[in-house]
Protein backbone atom coordinates (compact mmCIF):
# COMPACT_ATOMS: atom_id res chain seq x y z
CA UNK A 1 0.00 0.00 0.00
CA UNK A 2 1.09 3.70 -1.18
CA UNK A 3 3.18 5.11 2.11
CA UNK A 4 3.52 9.43 3.31
CA UNK A 5 6.35 11.05 3.49
CA UNK A 6 8.04 14.53 3.19
CA UNK A 7 10.02 15.84 0.71
CA UNK A 8 11.70 19.53 -0.77
CA UNK A 9 10.02 21.28 -2.84
CA UNK A 10 12.57 21.65 -5.63
CA UNK A 11 12.58 23.74 -8.04
CA UNK A 12 11.17 23.69 -12.03
CA UNK A 13 13.63 22.98 -15.16
CA UNK A 14 14.16 24.11 -18.55
CA UNK A 15 9.97 23.51 -19.93
CA UNK A 16 8.65 22.95 -16.80
CA UNK A 17 6.02 23.97 -14.04
CA UNK A 18 5.60 24.09 -10.43
CA UNK A 19 1.78 23.71 -9.07
CA UNK A 20 0.59 23.93 -5.87
CA UNK A 21 -1.92 21.07 -5.88
CA UNK A 22 -5.51 21.67 -4.73
CA UNK A 23 -7.33 18.63 -6.10
CA UNK A 24 -6.08 15.11 -7.43
CA UNK A 25 -8.43 12.80 -9.66
CA UNK A 26 -7.87 9.13 -8.63
CA UNK A 27 -8.42 6.62 -11.65
CA UNK A 28 -7.99 2.48 -11.96
CA UNK A 29 -4.63 3.12 -13.92
CA UNK A 30 -3.19 4.37 -9.80
CA UNK A 31 -4.76 0.70 -8.72
CA UNK A 32 -2.57 -0.78 -11.55
CA UNK A 33 0.08 0.83 -10.66
CA UNK A 34 0.57 -0.39 -7.26
CA UNK A 35 0.38 -3.32 -8.73
CA UNK A 36 3.22 -2.95 -10.92
CA UNK A 37 0.82 -4.13 -13.87
CA UNK A 38 -0.45 -0.66 -15.82
CA UNK A 39 1.90 -0.17 -18.94
CA UNK A 40 3.29 3.20 -17.61
CA UNK A 41 4.22 2.10 -13.98
CA UNK A 42 7.24 4.63 -12.92
CA UNK A 43 10.32 2.74 -10.97
CA UNK A 44 9.13 3.13 -6.84
CA UNK A 45 9.37 4.81 -5.02
CA UNK A 46 6.79 7.29 -7.28
CA UNK A 47 3.80 9.09 -6.27
CA UNK A 48 -0.03 8.09 -6.85
CA UNK A 49 -2.17 10.61 -8.61
CA UNK A 50 -2.28 10.89 -12.62
CA UNK A 51 -4.10 14.42 -12.89
CA UNK A 52 -4.50 17.66 -10.87
CA UNK A 53 -5.93 20.57 -10.34
CA UNK A 54 -3.94 23.33 -9.15
CA UNK A 55 -2.30 26.82 -8.97
CA UNK A 56 1.26 27.73 -10.73
CA UNK A 57 3.48 28.63 -8.47
CA UNK A 58 6.78 28.89 -10.12
CA UNK A 59 7.37 28.39 -14.01
CA UNK A 60 10.86 27.52 -15.63
CA UNK A 61 12.97 28.48 -18.63
CA UNK A 62 10.81 27.92 -21.70
CA UNK A 63 6.89 27.71 -19.45
CA UNK A 64 6.32 31.24 -19.16
CA UNK A 65 2.92 31.09 -20.75
CA UNK A 66 1.86 29.78 -17.42
CA UNK A 67 2.90 32.37 -15.37
CA UNK A 68 2.85 32.03 -11.58
CA UNK A 69 -1.03 32.19 -10.18
CA UNK A 70 -2.25 30.57 -13.57
CA UNK A 71 -4.79 28.08 -12.76
CA UNK A 72 -4.10 24.84 -14.37
CA UNK A 73 -5.34 21.50 -14.67
CA UNK A 74 -2.27 18.46 -15.54
CA UNK A 75 -1.94 15.03 -16.69
CA UNK A 76 1.55 14.18 -15.14
CA UNK A 77 0.70 10.46 -15.13
CA UNK A 78 1.66 10.42 -11.32
CA UNK A 79 2.83 13.01 -8.45
CA UNK A 80 -0.61 13.53 -7.53
CA UNK A 81 -1.35 12.90 -4.06
CA UNK A 82 0.92 15.58 -2.49
CA UNK A 83 0.74 19.24 -1.96
CA UNK A 84 2.95 20.39 -4.44
CA UNK A 85 4.67 18.86 -8.38
CA UNK A 86 6.98 19.47 -10.66
CA UNK A 87 5.13 19.17 -14.20
CA UNK A 88 5.73 19.76 -17.97
CA UNK A 89 4.42 22.56 -19.08
CA UNK A 90 3.22 20.70 -21.70
CA UNK A 91 0.55 18.39 -20.39
CA UNK A 92 -0.73 21.06 -18.71
CA UNK A 93 -3.96 23.54 -19.93
CA UNK A 94 -5.03 26.48 -18.22
CA UNK A 95 -8.57 26.16 -16.79
CA UNK A 96 -11.77 28.27 -17.94
CA UNK A 97 -13.52 30.83 -15.87
CA UNK A 98 -16.19 28.54 -13.95
CA UNK A 99 -14.32 25.52 -13.34
CA UNK A 100 -12.75 24.66 -10.06
CA UNK A 101 -10.28 22.31 -8.91
CA UNK A 102 -12.63 19.43 -7.94
CA UNK A 103 -13.83 19.40 -11.58
CA UNK A 104 -10.76 19.97 -13.42
CA UNK A 105 -9.32 17.01 -11.59
CA UNK A 106 -11.88 14.78 -12.80
CA UNK A 107 -11.94 16.06 -16.36
CA UNK A 108 -8.85 15.31 -18.25
CA UNK A 109 -8.42 11.68 -18.34
CA UNK A 110 -12.30 10.73 -18.41
CA UNK A 111 -13.20 12.99 -21.04
CA UNK A 112 -10.37 12.94 -23.07
CA UNK A 113 -10.12 9.42 -23.55
CA UNK A 114 -13.85 8.89 -24.08
CA UNK A 115 -13.50 11.95 -26.72
CA UNK A 116 -10.70 10.59 -28.33
CA UNK A 117 -11.74 7.24 -28.57
CA UNK A 118 -14.96 7.95 -30.44
CA UNK A 119 -14.09 11.04 -32.56
CA UNK A 120 -10.55 9.93 -33.50
CA UNK A 121 -10.29 6.31 -33.60
CA UNK A 122 -14.28 5.24 -33.81
CA UNK A 123 -15.27 7.88 -35.84
CA UNK A 124 -18.59 7.90 -34.22
CA UNK A 125 -21.13 9.46 -36.18
CA UNK A 126 -25.20 10.81 -35.34
CA UNK A 127 -27.40 8.13 -35.81
CA UNK A 128 -25.19 5.06 -35.04
CA UNK A 129 -25.69 2.89 -31.90
CA UNK A 130 -23.05 3.34 -29.07
CA UNK A 131 -23.06 0.38 -26.31
CA UNK A 132 -21.22 1.28 -23.66
CA UNK A 133 -20.03 -1.44 -21.43
CA UNK A 134 -19.17 -0.15 -17.25
CA UNK A 135 -21.61 2.67 -17.84
CA UNK A 136 -21.18 4.19 -14.80
CA UNK A 137 -17.22 4.55 -14.32
CA UNK A 138 -14.74 6.91 -14.27
CA UNK A 139 -14.47 7.06 -18.42
CA UNK A 140 -17.30 5.02 -18.87
CA UNK A 141 -19.95 7.75 -17.61
CA UNK A 142 -18.26 10.24 -20.24
CA UNK A 143 -18.57 7.83 -22.81
CA UNK A 144 -22.33 8.31 -22.57
CA UNK A 145 -22.34 11.99 -22.48
CA UNK A 146 -19.92 12.06 -25.13
CA UNK A 147 -21.70 9.91 -27.53
CA UNK A 148 -25.44 11.74 -26.90
CA UNK A 149 -22.99 15.04 -27.42
CA UNK A 150 -22.06 13.29 -30.74
CA UNK A 151 -25.52 11.73 -31.96
CA UNK A 152 -25.58 8.74 -31.26
CA UNK A 153 -28.35 6.40 -29.55
CA UNK A 154 -26.82 5.46 -26.47
CA UNK A 155 -27.31 1.79 -24.84
CA UNK A 156 -25.47 1.82 -21.09
CA UNK A 157 -24.07 -1.18 -19.48
CA UNK A 158 -23.48 -1.45 -16.01
CA UNK A 159 -24.60 -3.28 -12.60
CA UNK A 160 -27.42 -2.16 -10.61
CA UNK A 161 -30.14 0.05 -10.95
CA UNK A 162 -28.71 2.94 -8.99
CA UNK A 163 -25.79 2.95 -11.22
CA UNK A 164 -27.61 2.76 -14.29
CA UNK A 165 -30.01 5.69 -12.91
CA UNK A 166 -26.62 7.83 -12.76
CA UNK A 167 -26.13 6.80 -16.84
CA UNK A 168 -29.32 7.66 -17.81
CA UNK A 169 -29.06 11.04 -16.10
CA UNK A 170 -25.92 11.30 -18.55
CA UNK A 171 -27.88 10.99 -21.72
CA UNK A 172 -28.30 6.66 -22.18
CA UNK A 173 -31.40 6.26 -24.06
CA UNK A 174 -31.10 2.08 -23.06
CA UNK A 175 -30.03 0.24 -19.83
CA UNK A 176 -28.92 -2.68 -19.58
CA UNK A 177 -27.88 -4.34 -16.13
CA UNK A 178 -25.08 -6.34 -16.68
CA UNK A 179 -25.48 -8.66 -13.37
CA UNK A 180 -28.66 -10.17 -14.67
CA UNK A 181 -28.97 -9.33 -18.10
CA UNK A 182 -27.94 -11.25 -21.66
CA UNK A 183 -26.18 -8.53 -22.61
CA UNK A 184 -25.98 -9.83 -26.19
CA UNK A 185 -29.42 -10.98 -26.43
CA UNK A 186 -30.84 -7.01 -25.29
CA UNK A 187 -28.22 -5.38 -27.59
CA UNK A 188 -29.25 -7.64 -30.70
CA UNK A 189 -33.21 -6.84 -29.85
CA UNK A 190 -32.32 -3.36 -29.99
CA UNK A 191 -30.88 -4.06 -33.39
CA UNK A 192 -27.06 -4.51 -32.45
CA UNK A 193 -24.07 -2.17 -31.76
CA UNK A 194 -22.19 0.01 -34.42
CA UNK A 195 -19.25 0.90 -31.79
CA UNK A 196 -18.44 -0.22 -28.46
CA UNK A 197 -17.12 0.61 -25.86
CA UNK A 198 -15.50 -0.88 -23.42
CA UNK A 199 -13.60 -0.76 -20.19
CA UNK A 200 -14.35 -4.14 -18.39
CA UNK A 201 -13.09 -6.54 -20.94
CA UNK A 202 -13.82 -10.40 -20.33
CA UNK A 203 -17.12 -11.76 -20.70
CA UNK A 204 -18.57 -8.66 -21.37
CA UNK A 205 -16.23 -8.08 -24.12
CA UNK A 206 -17.50 -11.47 -25.78
CA UNK A 207 -20.90 -10.70 -25.70
CA UNK A 208 -20.89 -7.69 -27.27
CA UNK A 209 -18.83 -8.88 -29.86
CA UNK A 210 -21.40 -10.90 -30.76
CA UNK A 211 -24.02 -7.96 -30.33
CA UNK A 212 -22.15 -6.13 -33.35
CA UNK A 213 -23.43 -5.09 -36.61
CA UNK A 214 -21.58 -5.15 -39.67
CA UNK A 215 -18.74 -3.08 -40.20
CA UNK A 216 -19.30 -2.24 -36.05
CA UNK A 217 -16.01 -0.75 -34.38
CA UNK A 218 -14.83 -1.88 -30.74
CA UNK A 219 -12.86 0.01 -28.86
CA UNK A 220 -10.67 -1.33 -26.29
CA UNK A 221 -10.19 0.89 -23.64
CA UNK A 222 -9.50 -1.44 -20.60
CA UNK A 223 -9.76 -4.25 -18.67
CA UNK A 224 -11.31 -3.29 -15.18
CA UNK A 225 -12.85 -7.01 -15.10
CA UNK A 226 -9.45 -8.41 -14.80
CA UNK A 227 -9.32 -10.50 -17.65
CA UNK A 228 -7.94 -9.69 -21.06
CA UNK A 229 -10.30 -11.10 -24.02
CA UNK A 230 -9.11 -13.24 -26.36
CA UNK A 231 -10.47 -12.67 -29.65
CA UNK A 232 -11.36 -14.82 -32.35
CA UNK A 233 -10.06 -13.25 -35.95
CA UNK A 234 -13.11 -15.10 -37.52
CA UNK A 235 -15.62 -13.61 -35.87
CA UNK A 236 -13.94 -10.49 -36.83
CA UNK A 237 -14.07 -11.70 -40.91
CA UNK A 238 -17.31 -12.76 -40.64
CA UNK A 239 -19.15 -9.26 -40.04
CA UNK A 240 -16.11 -7.23 -40.74
CA UNK A 241 -16.09 -6.15 -37.31
CA UNK A 242 -12.75 -3.66 -36.17
CA UNK A 243 -11.66 -3.77 -33.09
CA UNK A 244 -9.71 -0.61 -32.24
CA UNK A 245 -6.72 -0.02 -29.10
CA UNK A 246 -7.36 3.36 -27.29
CA UNK A 247 -4.40 4.37 -24.63
CA UNK A 248 -4.72 8.33 -24.10
CA UNK A 249 -1.97 8.68 -22.84
CA UNK A 250 0.05 7.21 -25.74
CA UNK A 251 -1.04 10.51 -27.71
CA UNK A 252 1.63 12.59 -25.88
CA UNK A 253 4.68 10.55 -27.43
CA UNK A 254 3.63 10.29 -30.72
CA UNK A 255 0.70 12.96 -31.92
CA UNK A 256 0.38 15.18 -28.83
CA UNK A 257 -1.99 17.39 -31.18
CA UNK A 258 -4.90 15.21 -31.15
CA UNK A 259 -4.74 15.33 -27.70
CA UNK A 260 -4.26 19.36 -27.59
CA UNK A 261 -7.18 19.82 -30.12
CA UNK A 262 -9.59 17.09 -27.87
CA UNK A 263 -9.15 18.84 -24.87
CA UNK A 264 -10.02 22.47 -26.77
CA UNK A 265 -13.00 20.85 -27.65
CA UNK A 266 -13.74 19.60 -24.68
CA UNK A 267 -12.93 22.59 -22.78
CA UNK A 268 -14.99 24.55 -25.16
CA UNK A 269 -17.78 22.04 -24.75
CA UNK A 270 -18.05 22.67 -20.82
CA UNK A 271 -17.73 26.31 -20.74
CA UNK A 272 -21.15 26.25 -22.86
CA UNK A 273 -22.15 23.82 -20.07
CA UNK A 274 -22.92 20.79 -22.55
CA UNK A 275 -21.07 17.99 -19.99
CA UNK A 276 -20.88 18.40 -16.35
CA UNK A 277 -18.15 15.76 -14.66
CA UNK A 278 -20.06 13.13 -11.91
CA UNK A 279 -17.89 12.79 -9.44
CA UNK A 280 -19.52 10.68 -6.80
CA UNK A 281 -17.00 11.16 -4.11
CA UNK A 282 -14.76 14.39 -2.83
CA UNK A 283 -12.78 13.07 0.06
CA UNK A 284 -9.73 14.94 1.84
CA UNK A 285 -6.23 13.98 1.75
CA UNK A 286 -5.89 11.79 4.47
CA UNK A 287 -8.22 9.47 3.07
CA UNK A 288 -6.81 8.66 -0.35
CA UNK A 289 -6.77 5.26 0.35
CA UNK A 290 -10.38 4.74 0.83
CA UNK A 291 -10.43 6.76 -2.26
CA UNK A 292 -8.80 4.08 -4.63
CA UNK A 293 -10.59 1.52 -2.30
CA UNK A 294 -13.80 2.79 -3.60
CA UNK A 295 -12.27 2.23 -7.35
CA UNK A 296 -11.27 -1.18 -6.69
CA UNK A 297 -14.48 -2.24 -4.85
CA UNK A 298 -16.61 -0.15 -7.77
CA UNK A 299 -18.52 1.24 -5.36
CA UNK A 300 -17.92 4.84 -6.86
CA UNK A 301 -19.99 6.81 -10.30
CA UNK A 302 -17.46 8.73 -12.54
CA UNK A 303 -14.91 9.93 -10.43
CA UNK A 304 -13.38 10.03 -7.37
CA UNK A 305 -11.48 13.35 -6.17
CA UNK A 306 -9.20 14.15 -3.05
CA UNK A 307 -8.88 17.52 -1.87
CA UNK A 308 -5.43 18.44 -1.34
CA UNK A 309 -4.81 20.74 1.74
CA UNK A 310 -3.33 24.62 2.12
Amino acid sequence: MPVESDVALPLPGEGQIRVRIEACGLNFADLLMLNGTYQDTPERPFTLGMEVAGIVDSAGPGAGHFAPGTRVAVFGGQGGLAEAGIFDAARAVALPDGMDAVAAAAFQIAYGTSHVALDHRARLVPGETLLVLGAAGGVGLTAVEIGKRMGARVIACARGADKLEVARAAGADHLIDAGTADIRAEVKALGGADVVYDPVGGEQFTAALRACRPEARILTIGFASGEVPQIKANHLLVKNVSVLGLYWGGYLSFRPEVITRSLATLLGWYAAGEIRPHVSHVLPFDRAKEGLELLRTRQATGKVVIRIPD
